[in-house]
């Protein structure tokens, strides 16, 4: 009786997951036939007046996710700035209209959406920006707008701005009473990333750096706030130290040019435009489409792995953005061998991560240049680690001023937990046949000196292949490689000085530096096409699907179990230990806010 039952749930179980799929996929086909009649990269000219709408609110991916599966998605950082650009020709868009973030962003974003709404409005076109109070104390939220014609805000919020603010989690002593010790060998002293499990608060070298980067940051949005708002960079400081302001003292002191509530705000941008104005997406209006000269666009974000990307779009297995060695490169190959494409625009956004995987596209780069495609970098957030390791060897770097980069240095190791699994009852043993070394990446036998010294200089050859790799592709000496490595984190703005990168600018900053490159007339209108394409709708349902119905409540439970504070140090021990036999080229950059 109790395997009928069990086998009758399970039948129930299999109708509900077959009617679900159906759901699914019908949704999908109405969805793609509504687009279909109003296509989201159409040529965005209607037969009235048209401001465009973006919204900062929640966080933006750097590139790609434009093809929902329900076709509705925001527009990535990419993808907003091309519309921008395009817009700026169209006569029947009129102006912008920004919901700012109220809460902090990235410094990076914040700048190249602040590049393109400037030159946006150089066009002639309004942009209004409204913000239901800049309660975070992060500076990037209105670093993102401060160029508008005007800033309105909620009244009954606040002014909070202070500048930039790192924390960083150290872990050391929470192994140290878990009886677990961290055998992580880096090059070198500012590779930090090792930190978080060895160290229990900031070395001397980790303080050091960022310090620097966040100096550095500060000083790139003080310096455009204060040309913006048209005060000195003094004034801008002061008000910033004398944080949190209400709204009305922003307002009186130029900050802020209007208080009121959003659709106020939308209805003053709407008779700005024209009575009979619409509004339209960011997302919606899309890049369209140019016939001229092909640039390819190859895109990486995430962390840099073996094996295929991960956009994020399967909520099963998790929304984690991965640039796998295996995609990126055979897009980078297959543009190399397209006879349309005349440049690749490469973006990276990434802070690194497997080094077999960043050779992998650093070869790819290298192929795509000796088949005679210039490839040009463009940086987004954070291009650091491996992130820099792909980009090395690329004819071009282009960085924003506030991009996090750099980190050339190399970690790796093990964790030794025998102690720690023995507190629950646990006992593993070796039987080891052969050399010793074998017991190298065990986690139940720390290292001896032989087999510490022989890991060691495995890390210590992958620190000169990649400082080899850097001396080589930038056309600097391996001696000055090495003062400007070990491990250290740079801005775009240190990494010019230090001959890192080649020009400031964003990703239209790129495509004007490919098509140079190119030989393309600077004044010719571009097609930029995906390498790979973006999946369909369709192929993001398969993809999503092909978890069963019973892995995924099994992923919902180790989830659930994952989050309690017992398990954290543990999980956080076992992937370490999952990864020893790889060194990692990754710099953990903590949350800037």
């Amino acid at each position: 009786m109790r395997q009928f039952f069990i086998t009758l749930l399970a039948v129930i179980v299999g109708v509900f997951v077959a009617l679900f799929l159906m759901f699914m996929f019908f949704a999908v086909l109405i969805g793609s036939a509504v687009n279909s009649l109003n296509p989201p990269n159409g040529n965005g000219e209607g037969s009235g007046a048209t401001v465009l709408t973006m919204d900062l609110r929640s966080g933006m991916r750097d590139h790609g996710g434009d093809k929902s599966l329900f076709g509705d998605s925001s527009a990535s950082v990419v993808t907003s700035v091309r519309a921008l650009d395009r817009a700026k020709e169209d006569d029947n868009v009129k102006g912008l209209f920004i919901r700012a973030n109220s809460w902090g962003m990235s410094p990076a974003q914040a700048e190249e959406l602040h590049m393109a709404i400037d030159d946006f409005q150089e066009s002639g076109k309004f942009v209004i920006a409204h913000a239901q109070g800049f309660e975070g104390t992060s500076l990037s939220s209105y670093f993102a707008v401060s160029g508008a014609d005007e800033i309105w805000l909620q009244d009954t919020t606040g002014f909070a701005l202070s500048g930039y603010r790192a924390e960083i989690e150290f872990l050391g002593g929470v192994f140290e009473k878990l009886d677990a010790e961290p055998e992580i060998i880096q090059f070198h002293e500012y590779k930090n990333a090792a930190n978080t499990y060895k160290e229990k608060s900031l070395t001397e070298p980790h303080r050091e750096a960022m310090t620097t980067l966040l100096q550095s940051i500060l000083d790139t949005a003080v310096s455009t706030i204060a040309e913006d708002r048209g005060i000195t960079e003094q004034a801008l400081l002061q008000f910033l130290d004398n944080a949190p302001h209400s709204a009305e003292k922003a307002e009186e002191l130029g900050f802020i040019h209007k208080l009121g509530h959003v659709v106020d705000a939308k209805d003053y941008a709407k008779n700005k435009a024209g009575k009979n104005a619409k509004f339209k997406s960011v997302s919606d209006y899309g890049v369209g489409y140019t016939d001229g000269p092909v640039i390819a666009f190859v895109g990486g974000q995430g962390a840099v792995v073996e094996g295929n990307s991960s956009d994020g779009s399967n909520p099963f297995v998790g929304g984690n953005l991965t640039m796998g060695g295996d995609t990126v490169s055979e897009a980078l190959i297959k543009a190399s061998k397209d006879d349309k494409v005349k440049a690749i625009v490469f973006r990276v956004n990434s802070p690194g991560g497997s080094a077999t995987a960043s050779d992998q596209i650093w070869d790819a780069v290298d192929r795509a240049k000796e088949a005679g495609k210039p490839v040009v970098i463009s940086m987004g957030q954070y291009a650091a680690s491996g992130g820099y390791y792909v980009a090395a060897n690329a004819d071009k770097i282009v960085a924003l001023p506030t991009t996090v980069t750099g980190s050339i240095g190399v970690l790796g190791g093990k964790f030794y937990i025998k102690d720690t699994l023995a507190k629950i009852g646990y006992n593993a043993e070796a039987i080891n046949l052969g050399g010793e070394y074998g017991a190298a990446y065990s986690a139940i036998e720390p290292w001896n000196q032989a087999n510490r010294e022989a890991y060691r200089q495995s890390m210590e050859n992958i620190y000169v292949d990649f400082t080899t790799r850097v001396s080589e592709g930038r056309d600097i000496p391996i001696d000055r490689v090495k003062e400007i490595a070990k491990g250290r984190v740079w801005t775009g703005e240190q990494a010019k000085e230090i001959g890192l990168i080649d020009e400031f600018g964003g990703f239209s900053k790129a495509v004007e530096v490919a098509k140079q490159l190119a030989d393309i007339d600077s004044e010719t209108k571009v097609r930029i096409k995906m390498f790979p394409r973006e999946k369909t709708p369709h192929e993001q349902l398969v993809e999503m699907f092909n978890v069963t119905a019973q892995s995924a409540a099994s992923l919902q439970k180790l989830g659930e179990l994952a989050q309690t504070p017992e398990f954290q140090a543990m999980i956080k021990a076992r992937d370490a230990m999952e990864q020893a036999e790889k060194a990692h080229l990754k710099a953990v950059l903590p949350e800037i806010k």
